[in-house]
């Protein structure tokens, strides 16, 4: 009996030592986590500062890159979307940029982001001429490389809603371009749910922007130097 009463106390005290060094670890784990996306954080965001303008002051530059998200199933820009097309459209307009760069999403045949950015661009009054279509991408690092290797990007004005500006200029910065940006406000307002949790999220994006630059990865899709932008601006 004593044998067994024994045998039972070695496992458990077996079983809590195990318990404690695995909070141990768990706790540590989450430490050195929370810390990395820390640093992640006020890397990428360290590479936007004191470049990022509101619309007015914002310099000029030859191009405006609109990063993509989500269209609708008829091909409608989402809100977050047209806001920022709105702000490149008023950007063109005013003269502060000369061509507009719509990078993103045309994974599948019958979801084309960018083939919508072009539409809403043009139906509002900017000349086809002048809208460039990047049809690969696929997140803001993508967008950024292949703004630059792909299109010869060196000098531009990145377009996207606040909270995601800094880690997009940082990108776009730290891959080689000369870049500035503006974000738009105007959805914060109107969704201010989705405005919240995209925030959020932009802490593990930024884990993330930190893991591909350290990377050095290429763009999922890559391919030869694309004229686009050197005819847009070209062309008078």
């Amino acid at each position: 009996m004593r044998g067994r009463i024994g045998a039972a106390g070695r496992w458990r005290r077996e079983h809590r030592r195990l318990v404690r060094r695995m909070l141990v670890a768990a706790v540590v784990a989450a430490v050195l986590l929370g810390g990395g996306t820390l640093a992640s954080v006020v890397w990428i965001r360290g590479g936007a500062d004191g470049h990022l303008y509101d619309e007015a002051a914002v310099p000029d530059a030859p191009v405006a890159l609109v990063l993509g998200t989500k269209v609708d199933a008829t091909g409608r820009p989402s809100p977050f979307l047209a806001a920022r097309l709105d702000l490149a459209r008023r950007l063109f307009k005013a003269g502060k940029v000369r061509a507009v760069l719509v990078s993103g999403d045309n994974m599948d045949a019958d979801y084309d982001e960018p083939g919508a950015m072009r539409r809403w661009l043009v139906d509002r009054g900017v000349p086809a001429r002048k809208v460039v279509l990047d049809r690969a991408g696929f997140d803001t690092y993508d967008s950024c490389a292949r703004a630059k290797r792909i299109f010869g990007v060196e000098r531009a004005t990145v377009v996207t809603q606040s909270f995601h500006l800094p880690r997009a200029v940082a990108l776009c910065r730290r891959l080689g371009i000369d870049a500035n940006g503006v974000g738009d406000e105007t959805a914060r307002r109107q969704h201010a749910q989705r405005w919240r949790v995209s925030s959020l999220r932009e802490y593990g994006a930024c884990v993330k922007a930190a893991l591909d630059l350290f990377s050095g990865r290429d763009p999922d899709r890559l391919g030869p130097r694309d004229p686009g932008v050197d005819d847009a601006l070209r062309d008078g």
